[in-house]
């Protein structure tokens, strides 16, 4: 198996504010809200990241409790961010868009709250997304936690 591939792919721009990405079999839509313009087919390129870094948060934690041997059981997700607008606005350049990102992981399982922790400091070393977003410099934090 290869460990570093190339993603290839043509987005279609119909408007100034919707782009449509084909994604394997899918085809993503990414949009602004008809306030701004758009047709709120999708949600904002800014929305979009913070849900990326959420499911990303997701897949790489199940992934990882499954290695470890912990049940997650049910899981939500709360993210609390801060977002600099000023950028997007066109106000000023913003070297760190997003200083700020948590997210909570509530885990309504029979798991440990040591097995949790467990879990999420390994998700950090995985989570690409969650890379992505340190190396711009957002603190990030990400709290596994026992649903009560």
């Amino acid at each position: 198996m290869k460990t570093v591939v190339t993603y290839r792919t043509t987005a279609q721009c119909p408007t100034h504010a919707r782009t449509e990405i084909p994604v394997r079999d899918l085809n993503v839509i990414i949009d602004e809200p008809i306030e701004r313009g758009g047709t709120n087919l999708g949600a904002t390129p800014t929305e979009m990241a913070m849900s990326a870094l959420i499911a990303c948060t997701n897949v790489i934690g199940h992934k990882n409790a499954r290695r470890l041997g912990v049940d997650l059981g049910d899981v939500t997700i709360d993210a609390n961010c801060q977002f600099d607008r000023r950028g997007v606005l066109m106000e000023d350049e913003i070297d760190i868009p997003f200083p700020a990102v948590t997210l909570t992981v509530n885990c309504n399982t029979t798991a440990s709250q040591e097995e949790l922790t467990a879990v999420g400091l390994e998700t950090a070393k995985y989570c690409a997304i969650a890379k992505l977003f340190e190396a711009a410099g957002t603190e990030l934090t990400v709290n596994w936690e026992k649903a009560n």
